[in-house]
């Protein structure tokens, strides 16, 4: 193998880069079989990856066999039912409560933009109403009526807004849960669907009490006494040992909000996580790190599925990797991370800077500066020669094969550098104006 003091120049090895060397100079397939897994779980985020417990096992009894042409299958598999997996969220509560406010927050659609869901002080929601994402068009929040109706039947609402169409329901209130909230949530449960209590304009509840009390005021103590009201609410109509998330609309990366993410992509199938990433908005360096996580992921698993067909005669590895095909890859991780050319519009609006302003401290808005920052083609292409020549050389289809590889992570780790640097420029000036 190659030793990291001889080869400095060669791109640094992570554990699963590893185990692709390994794969593709040792072809010990036994011993790959049993690595497999452990070095896999080194690659995925906290909240899981992309192929489920059965595949992994399909996946290493397939490397047992020297089935190359299962292992690649099993992986296309998982990757198309992750990229293609249809998300639909409903989103329930009474008239004011926030409803299309939080749709909106979680679409990053503003006020009045096309696809705006409609806000009021009255009841705007008489239907239930399909939002997609504008980015992820497989993903869908459903803005359901309100439950504050005298004759509310909690059987009768699930059936009319039909609730098998649904990943999970979210219950929102501003105030206090209702016992038609409770009701509902009981008739969720059994039906075998995941709910969330959800409680909204936790800021506007903040910046009143701080008004009245301003001499008394300590931010953690109104936060806990509004989580120690809604529990006891729930409680006393029935809902045992309920969760509740604060959150305000406008503020997404404060209160609650991160954890409702986790505690989500922890209960959703497996090929769901992957969509539900993607979609997050940037609120902080986590959320950030997790849709590197799971694109690192993808990227490392269309190495291995290719990895595995260069084995096999006759069947097709990369072809190439020219500039236009390079340019259409980074803009897709820069929109996967929220600097496609509207957002980036958007935050230069709010930092109160020119576009130039942003690429003279960003990397990844411009292709020329990116693919001058370094030369990790050349250090890929020296790394595939290397491995080639530890045993007597492999197809000239696997230099491109490594190019490509290492020029994925590239830009994944760039754009996601580059948002960082945005987000937190976005949150000191948001701080200072406060």
């Amino acid at each position: 193998m190659l030793s990291p003091e001889v080869h400095e120049d060669v791109p640094q090895l992570t554990s699963m880069d590893q185990f692709i060397s390994d794969f593709l100079v040792e072809k010990n397939f036994q011993q790959l079989a049993t690595n497999f897994v452990p070095h896999y779980t080194t690659l995925v985020s906290k909240v899981g990856g992309i192929i489920s417990p059965e595949n992994l096992g399909r996946i290493q009894a397939a490397l047992k066999e020297a089935n190359l042409k299962d292992v690649a299958d099993i992986i296309e598999e998982s990757l198309m039912a992750a990229e293609n997996a249809p998300l639909d969220v409903a989103v329930i509560g009474e008239s004011g409560t926030g409803k299309s406010s939080f749709i909106n927050a979680l679409r990053g659609v503003s006020y009045e933009e096309e696809g705006f869901a409609g806000v009021g002080v009255v009841e705007t929601t008489m239907k239930k109403t399909p939002y997609q994402h504008p980015k992820y068009p497989n993903v869908t929040f459903w803005d359901l009526p309100g439950t504050g109706t005298p004759n509310f039947h909690p059987h009768e609402y699930l059936e009319m807004v039909e609730f098998a169409t649904y990943d999970f329901f979210i219950i929102i209130s501003s105030s206090r849960f209702t016992l038609n909230d409770a009701l509902l949530a009981q008739n969720i449960k059994e039906i075998g669907k995941k709910f969330y209590f959800v409680r909204t304009k936790v800021d506007n509840d903040l910046y009143n009490e701080k008004k009245s009390k301003p001499t008394s005021f300590k931010r953690e103590g109104v936060l806990q006494r509004i989580r120690d009201n809604c529990l006891a609410n729930l409680s006393h109509i029935g809902v045992p040992e309920p969760c509740i998330f604060l959150v305000s609309n406008f503020d997404l990366d404060d209160f609650d909000f991160p954890i409702l993410e986790e505690t989500l992509l922890n209960e959703l199938p497996v090929h769901k996580h992957y969509t539900f990433v993607l979609l997050l908005p940037n609120l902080s360096d986590a959320s950030i790190e997790m849709k590197r996580a799971f694109l690192k992921e993808k990227i490392w698993l269309d190495a291995l599925k290719s990895s595995a067909l260069s084995f096999i005669p006759f069947m097709a590895c990369f072809n190439g990797f020219d500039l236009p095909q390079q340019e259409k890859c980074l803009n897709l991780y820069r929109s996967h991370f929220g600097l496609d050319e509207n957002s980036v519009k958007g935050i230069a609006e709010k930092l109160s800077m020119s576009l130039e302003d942003i690429k003279s401290f960003t990397k990844s808005l411009t292709i020329q500066f990116l693919m001058q920052d370094d030369s990790i083609a050349d250090k890929a292409m020296k790394c595939a020669e290397r491995y080639c020549s530890v045993n007597g050389g492999l197809p000239s289809t696997l230099f491109q094969f490594f190019k490509i590889y290492f020029l994925h992570l590239k830009f994944i780790n760039t754009v996601a550098d580059d948002a960082k640097i945005l987000l937190h420029k976005t949150l000191k000036s948001l701080s200072l104006r406060r």
